[in-house]
């Protein structure tokens, strides 16, 4: 071991799914709440609601993406650094064989 304790194999794909969820649901309440209650301010039903929906989903469709594109990113770290260690294992095996 390299002294840093190891996470359960559960934690990431569990902060995965909190950070997803969070990019979906806060946008949509905050929209739901503040549309109705400007709809129900300047008597526009259902325009406020609508518009404010439609906004909380592009919102909730770029922080999804983002949250892809950095889980991916890390992913493709933590493998390029698997693959540097097999193979100074591999060359290590090796002078050792010889």
């Amino acid at each position: 071991m390299d002294g840093k304790p190891e996470k359960p194999w559960w934690q990431p794909g569990l902060t995965v799914f909190a950070e997803v969820t969070g990019w979906i649901a806060a946008p949509i309440l905050v929209a739901l709440f503040l549309g109705r209650y400007l709809d129900e301010k300047n008597n526009s039903e259902p325009w406020f609601y609508l518009g404010l929906t439609g906004i909380a989903f592009v919102i909730s469709s770029i922080g999804i993406a983002t949250v892809a594109i950095k889980y991916i990113r890390q992913i493709e770290r933590e493998g390029k650094q698997q693959i540097k260690k097999n193979d100074s294992n591999a060359q290590h095996d090796s002078h050792r064989n010889s």
